[in-house]
């Protein structure tokens, strides 16, 4: 990762030691990352002496219960729940840290009152286009595999730190371990020099690696699988383009018990077949349909994303929305309209 600017550490370190009230926020729909970068720095923070909050738009996946240490829970706040608690905490905040996102849009339910907070803003992420505006400091790099590694890097060069990953809370060194694992998919994508340089140096000050693959990796439902395969055999459609795609509708949802989290990474399975270099995976939500987007180097997912789905990303790994009725009446009409718009995405990019 390329040097962060000294006036930046200085300006957060600073911050941090003013500060009495902090709020840390993160994207709506928080992943592995969202939630690791977003306790790694609670837990840091909490070293300093210092209590945060950690405002998630909604719920995290009970895949990602084991990440919760003693305590955290009594300091996670979930808008959807809680809003009038989120509110209060953004109000009396004297520091704010945006976290794995690039603008406050994405901290839907709290985005006015978040955009309107008077205090100092901090900005830690690794999407394109982060609102700089918004925020006093933004540390944010593309060339990365995660905010965690964003974070890392900057808490690598605070003063107690002192670039030694050792001097690190082992729970915060552990949370921002997980969260790069989950976001560069186990070192499938995304990986740079400084992603395993990151990795070494966790693993070097202690970060014990087989427990956080064990609890990524070798806990799942028997349900989650048995979707996978259901997904894979029955669902799974290839274009003659190359774009591999599967949408899951609310039925088949009910029908597997399908919890959050549990279809995550389901997107990348097809990149694994030479024919394939784009893939998609929708899953009907209220009102909308989320979508998840990767692809093959020379493809990019993140352009298809802003043209085509209402969302961005990165170059091979990208999200956004379809939105019923205004781009498909219902979910079942998806496949056609993912058909219809990759085909004019190849056709316009050749």
């Amino acid at each position: 990762m390329k040097n962060i600017a000294p006036s930046d550490i200085k300006g957060i370190s600073d911050l941090i030691l003013k500060a009495r009230s902090i709020v840390i926020t993160t994207h709506v729909h928080p992943d592995g990352d969202a939630m690791g970068s977003s306790l790694g720095l609670r837990h840091y923070l909490l070293n300093k002496g210092k209590q945060a909050t950690v405002i998630i738009p909604d719920a995290f996946g009970e895949s990602l219960d084991f990440m919760l240490a003693e305590g955290d829970r009594d300091y996670i706040a979930v808008t959807k729940n809680e809003k009038e608690r989120c509110v209060d905490e953004v109000a009396k905040a004297d520091l704010i840290f945006a976290l794995d996102m690039n603008s406050f849009t994405r901290a839907e339910g709290l985005t006015e009152e978040l955009y309107k907070a008077t205090c100092p803003k901090i900005l830690i992420d690794h999407h394109i286009n982060p609102d700089r505006d918004a925020f006093d400091i933004t540390v944010s790099s593309e060339e990365v595999s995660s905010a965690c590694e964003v974070l890392y890097y900057v808490l690598l060069s605070m003063p107690d730190v002192n670039s030694d990953p050792a001097a690190l809370p082992r729970q915060c060194a552990t949370m921002l371990m997980t969260g790069m694992t989950t976001d560069s998919n186990n070192f499938a994508n995304s990986v740079y020099p400084s992603t395993l340089a990151m990795a070494s140096g966790l693993l070097e000050a202690g970060v014990d690696r087989d427990w956080i693959i064990g609890n990524l990796y070798q806990r799942y439902r028997e349900e989650r699988l048995r979707l996978m395969g259901y997904l894979l055999s029955q669902k799974m459609k290839i274009t003659p383009l190359g774009v591999a795609y599967m949408v899951l509708d609310k039925k088949e949802m009910e029908a597997f018990d399908v919890r959050e989290g549990d279809t995550e990474s389901f997107v990348n399975l097809p990149l694994g077949m030479e024919k394939v270099r784009m893939s998609i995976f929708i899953k009907e939500d209220a009102g909308y349909a989320r979508v998840s987007i990767r692809s093959k180097a020379g493809t990019s997912a993140n352009a298809l994303a802003k043209t085509y789905f209402h969302g961005g990303g990165h170059f091979l790994a990208s999200g956004g929305r379809l939105f019923m009725p205004e781009d498909i009446s219902d979910i079942s009409e998806a496949g056609a309209y993912i058909e219809t718009v990759t085909e004019k995405f190849f056709n316009d990019e050749n």
